[in-house]
């Protein structure tokens, strides 16, 4: 008596999403496929369906920052293991998102075969990473720290967060959002609170740290 399996993509590339259903299909012929293309496409199939047995993640999605969704999803479906799929494949990037709680790995150049072995394993509980990646920590602790305060705001402020780190201010903000800018206000003291920062500079900055390839003395765009 086997549930059907529920597999949440997570890609901002149609072609690369309908790709990754494809290998899907053939190795689980009762996958159900939810995709999302954006950070608040992905929070909207995440609470619709808590139930599902794997995430698989792009790094590069609207809205999210580098590891920031992995630390969202993390922090809030602890149940649900996440692959992510990337085409950054640097042995450090591969550790910095298994540290952020990745239970597997994925370089966009995989075999569809290296694809199959991986989901299977993940799904069995275990943990898989291209077989030429070391041991050894990626990600400093400042970032880890980061990780782990952005793990405390709720889906909400997360969102809100991940927008003030796009540049957003608070009346784009709260439009988007369909809500008030006070409301805005209070999420941003909230988030300033739980993160333990005092302006939207530091905001930014501290989601930063998160991006696959962090920026440490950027001038301009």
């Amino acid at each position: 008596m086997s549930h059907s399996h529920q597999f949440i993509i997570a890609d901002d590339h149609p072609l690369f999403r309908s790709a990754l259903s494809g290998t899907l299909k053939p190795l689980f012929s009762d996958a159900i496929i939810f995709e999302a293309d954006d950070l608040s496409s992905l929070q909207t199939q995440v609470e619709q369906h808590e139930q599902a047995n794997l995430i698989l993640l792009d790094l590069h999605m609207p809205g999210a920052e580098g590891f920031s969704a992995l630390v969202f999803l993390v922090a809030h479906y602890p149940h649900i293991p996440v692959i992510v799929v990337s085409a950054h494949d640097q042995s450090d990037i591969i550790r910095r998102a298994m540290d952020h709680g990745a239970s597997g790995f994925l370089p966009k150049s995989t075999s569809v075969e290296d694809m199959a072995q991986a989901i299977q394993s993940v799904l069995d509980g275990g943990i898989w990473v291209p077989q030429d990646v070391s041991g050894t920590s990626g990600s400093n602790q400042s970032e880890l720290d980061i990780a782990q305060a952005l793990g405390t705001l709720t889906p909400q402020q997360f969102r809100v967060a991940s927008m003030v780190s796009d540049g957003l201010l608070n009346k784009q903000i709260a439009f988007e959002l369909n809500v008030t800018e006070a409301t805005i206000k209070a999420h941003m003291t909230e988030i300033f609170k739980k993160l333990g920062l005092h302006s939207r500079t530091q905001v930014v900055k501290a989601m930063s740290e998160l991006s696959v390839q962090p920026v440490h003395n950027q001038t301009g765009f």
